[in-house]
């Protein structure tokens, strides 16, 4: 299979990955994958999961795990994620994080496809309370490349932190360029 997503992933699509997950010396780290403008975003970070043979999971609203895609999405990694206000979905997040052995979660910062001027942050406070490193992922459909950071651990100091992660995805376009992240 890792050969085949290769072929798709190099060859056919004509996308390059830069960068590496550390193999297994990373158990546990959230991804954190910019800019997520498309429907696309999904097939790209399976074939870079096939790439890595990684085991990476995602965190989607629960609705998207209805039938008939439900199944589907649990079983290449999906965790539904309710929604509902009044719950503390960082501790919920970070218990999981603690609860496991292994845990490779994968998320968009921005929470929507649309544009957005700055990120939610729940991530951040997610690898703080589970201290857990973050892994930079770009999505970039201008370049056709995907860059792969050194993990990095927070800080505590979220404007810087916040700071340097958004540098990192300085320049990068999405498949739909206009809802693009990009930092002022």
């Amino acid at each position: 299979m890792k050969r085949f997503s290769s072929f798709i992933y190099h060859k056919i699509l004509g996308w390059k990955l830069i960068g590496d997950f550390k193999g297994d010396t990373i158990k546990k780290c959230l991804i954190v994958v910019v800019p997520h403008t498309s429907w696309h975003d999904f097939y790209i970070g399976l074939l870079i999961r096939q790439l890595a043979n990684l085991k990476i999971s995602f965190l989607g609203k629960k609705e998207l795990f209805r039938w008939p895609q439900g199944w589907y999405l649990k079983k290449v990694g999906g965790i539904p994620l309710d929604r509902t206000p009044g719950q503390n979905k960082v501790e919920a997040i970070a218990e999981l994080f603690k609860k496991r052995d292994e845990l490779r979660v994968a998320i968009a910062p921005e929470g929507t496809r649309k544009k957005v001027k700055e990120w939610k942050t729940g991530f951040y406070h997610i690898a703080k309370a589970a201290q857990v490193p973050i892994i930079m992922v770009t999505f970039d459909f201008g370049k056709k490349q995907n860059v792969i950071s050194e993990p990095f651990y927070v800080t505590g100091d979220i404007e810087k932190d916040m700071k340097f992660m958004y540098n990192f995805f300085k320049g990068v376009k999405g498949k739909v360029p206009k809802y693009s992240f990009n930092v002022d």
